[in-house]
């Protein structure tokens, strides 16, 4: 089995001795693998990267790279590298002594510089740039000005906080791709912060949501998305809509349940029992919008269209149906889109694409 190269073991930090920022963390990070580590604001995510970093210390508990104790190691003898929210670059020199400049501290023959920097140059498509300055470098430029800082001394682990939150919509998405590119290519392990989902679920590997400094899952993007362990991992990455249901009765592997006055035959993963409360969830895009009348045996909804907000390739319904329930859908256009033009207060039958597959207890 491969070795993790970052580990944190039972990791407990707080700020002034009161405030806990991190409640008992233990985490295994693998050779060449990008995790990003997602959450909203003040949940301990940029906390465990300055840890990983050595720009912080914990209370409790032990941080391990490649298999080494580094709690009282210093960050400048740590085999990991940081990109920051701000870039952090040096305003009064060059692209080229910006990205020359770890390797001049650690005193590297001057030929080897001038290789080293010219290849990473050329890796983040900045060649012919070496001597401009850094103030006269669009945002999407400094950021690849800062990466290649990072990896020039290519270290064991790339740690990244937020470095995109400040480029626009086109320039993040561009260097979304640039970024999975630079992680294929030099095969690095990326530790990456964000608190957006699309970002996180569009990059990682492996995503790990945080809320209130505890893990609440771990899994690959699919996994998270479709599979969420928890409320708040359901409500965090993307859009859901949540019904409130009751389990009717159980047989082996399917059970009843009701929801919206209506009768449902669902898997029943999580062993639930009769009357149990539970949380059914759908996914906008796994709710089908029609006009036309329903097959007699399949269960639907009627409602009325109540907002329409056009987005190009989709377009989002919010519905009211019969119950007085809103709920949010995601048409996408195809062939037969002019059948997605409704109008407020047309009103509209619901179906659900993929059946009732995620379904959480009522806690």
């Amino acid at each position: 089995m491969q070795k993790p190269v970052v580990s944190l073991k039972n990791i407990t930090k707080t700020y002034d001795n009161t405030e806990m920022v991190l409640h008992d963390i233990s985490l295994d990070i693998y050779p060449g693998e990008f995790l990003t580590l997602l959450g909203p604001s003040g949940c301990g995510k940029t906390t465990i990267l300055r840890l990983i970093a050595g720009l912080e210390s914990c209370e409790s508990g032990d941080i391990y790279i490649n298999g080494k104790r580094v709690n009282e190691i210093p960050a400048n003898k740590r085999d990991v590298n940081t990109v920051f929210q701000s870039y952090a670059l040096f305003p009064h020199m060059s692209v080229f002594q910006n990205i020359a400049f770890g390797l001049e501290l650690k005193k590297t023959p001057k030929n080897e510089i001038n290789e080293k920097v010219q290849a990473i140059l050329e890796l983040v498509k900045l060649d012919g740039l070496e001597n401009r300055n850094i103030q006269q470098l669009s945002g999407g430029q400094q950021q690849r000005v800062a990466m290649a800082r990072a990896i020039v001394n290519k270290p064991l682990i790339l740690l990244l906080d937020e470095p995109m939150s400040a480029l626009d919509y086109k320039l993040r998405r561009t260097m979304q791709i640039e970024l999975k590119h630079l992680h294929r290519k030099l095969g690095i392990t990326f530790i990456f912060v964000t608190h957006d989902q699309e970002e996180a679920l569009t990059m990682s590997d492996r995503v790990l949501v945080m809320n209130q400094g505890k893990i609440e899952q771990s899994g690959t993007p699919k996994e998270i998305y479709e599979n969420p362990a928890n409320m708040f991992v359901a409500k965090f990455v993307g859009e859901i809509n949540v019904f409130d249901g009751r389990v009717i009765g159980t047989k082996g592997d399917r059970m009843a349940v009701t929801a919206e006055d209506m009768t449902f035959d669902c898997p029943n993963t999580k062993n639930f029992s009769p009357n149990q409360k539970i949380k059914m969830l759908l996914r906008p895009e796994d709710i089908k919008v029609s006009r036309t009348s329903i097959k007699p045996a399949t269960p639907f909804w009627r409602g009325r269209v109540e907002e329409l907000i056009y987005k190009g390739t989709t377009v989002d319904l919010v519905v009211n149906l019969e119950s007085g329930h809103k709920i949010n859908i995601t048409e996408f256009f195809n062939e037969d889109s002019e059948d997605i033009y409704y109008t407020t207060g047309e009103q509209v039958n619901l179906t659900w694409i993929n059946g009732w597959e995620v379904i959480l207890p009522d806690e």
